[in-house]
């Protein structure tokens, strides 16, 4: 699936709620079905400047795409990057680089998350993008 094929399913199952409590609960969800950062990589290195709860995120190449493993110290925030990981992982580089993230603001997320929430939301966002360009100016090295 495309990072906007998926980034639509994600508005779909969000409409399916009726009020942000469903919402949050489904976020919270989304968090358990991570797939886990690997302990060693736990690091001050990956760890999200800007983010209220300590969000690790880890990327690394197979074949031609990324692959996103994450982990959070706080359940809402673990379901945050859930949502992103889903969209962007296992994309290519350049997929990721130019995709845009409107679907954040199609489910309303930032508008529902407190200011330092919203701050680290962009923080991850900024992440993965990072991690997209520095593979994508390897890969033409």
């Amino acid at each position: 699936m495309t990072i906007k094929e998926i980034q639509n399913e994600i508005i779909d199952e969000f409409s399916m709620f009726d009020d942000w409590m469903q919402r949050y609960e489904y976020i919270i969800e989304l968090g358990k079905s991570l797939p886990l950062i690997k302990e060693e990589y736990k690091t001050e290195e990956n760890l999200i400047k800007g983010c209220q709860s300590k969000v690790w995120l880890q990327g690394e190449q197979n074949d031609d795409k990324i692959v996103f493993t994450a982990d959070s110290d706080a359940i809402l925030t673990k379901g945050i990057i859930a949502i992103l990981i889903r969209a962007f992982s296992n994309q290519k580089a350049e997929d990721i680089i130019n995709a845009d993230t409107q679907f954040i603001d199609d489910i309303g997320l930032k508008e529902h998350l407190s200011a330092t929430r919203a701050n680290g939301l962009v923080s991850m966002i900024k992440n993965i993008k990072m991690y997209a360009l520095a593979f994508d100016a390897k890969n033409k090295n």
